[in-house]
């Protein structure tokens, strides 16, 4: 959110890193869009199902990709990857690496980056006025993962993208499928987050529904205790992971991402 696909001091410096550890190795940075500057605008403006089927067509083009891949999403870009690994099982998806994001969504837009940015106060205005009305979800991207548990009848009907991935409205075989042919989905929690709310969310957690103070993990969830996407198996199998670190949103001290995220992209 409010990134792009390049900069030196976010992602470009990722794909850097990831570069020089694993000599060698072939790394794909997303860009919504023909410029930097509307890959940034995208990730607040542009529908999320056409950014996750833009990509797909990416991944399916890249003739490095066919023997599959590993992925990984900061934030939001962390349930818009898992939407991949659901909708589109060729390239395969090997291992899914979510770093601060959403996965049961957001309830609270607590620090958007750059507060005095007019963009945050008109999606704080949007949201109040009614995140799931067809105008918002169909042109707000964070209100399609906006999950408000005092009204979980109208975010699973009119959510267009997190209660699809979530199997809010029933149950589409191939999305736990697919999901569930990865080898590990990582996830990775700021222990003292204070952008994203719930932080539960990061390891699939949310609040208990019909109101937003007390937090479930993600077993004490129905998604998991109906499996309604193999997370259940998964976690059975050994196949989800999920890991601390100390500090605020994205706040990824180097030495611990090498030590605990590289070896997930070896």
């Amino acid at each position: 959110m409010g990134d792009s696909c390049c900069n030196p001091a976010s992602m470009g410096y990722i794909k850097k890193i990831v570069e020089e550890k694993i000599p060698g190795i072939y790394v794909l940075s997303l860009k919504i869009g023909t410029t930097i500057i509307e890959d940034m605008e995208n990730s607040f403006f542009m529908n999320v199902n056409d950014q996750v089927t833009q990509v797909c067509d990416m991944l399916t083009k890249d003739p490095n990709l066919q023997g599959g891949y590993n992925s990984m999403g900061f934030s939001q870009g962390g349930q818009f990857l898992r939407a991949v690994a659901q909708r589109c099982p060729s390239p395969p998806m090997f291992n899914l690496i979510s770093i601060g994001g959403q996965q049961q969504g957001v309830y609270g837009f607590p620090r958007c980056p750059g507060e005095s940015s007019h963009i945050c106060d008109w999606i704080r205005k949007m949201l109040d006025l009614g995140a799931y009305t067809k105008a918002v979800q169909g042109r707000l991207v964070q209100a399609q993962y906006w999950h408000d548990p005092l009204k979980e009848e109208e975010y699973q009907k009119y959510s267009i993208f997190l209660a699809d991935i979530n199997q809010e409205r029933g149950i589409n075989e191939l999305y736990k499928k697919n999901l569930m042919a990865l080898k590990k989905f990582v996830m990775v929690k700021f222990l003292n987050d204070t952008m994203v709310d719930p932080p539960a969310s990061e390891w699939f957690g949310f609040y208990r529904s019909g109101q937003a103070k007390e937090t479930v993990p993600l077993q004490e969830t129905s998604l998991y205790t109906e499996d309604r996407l193999g997370l259940q198996q998964m976690d059975k199998a050994g196949k989800l992971v999920f890991l601390g670190v100390e500090g605020d949103h994205l706040q990824l001290p180097v030495e611990w991402f090498y030590a605990n995220i590289i070896p997930f992209l070896n």
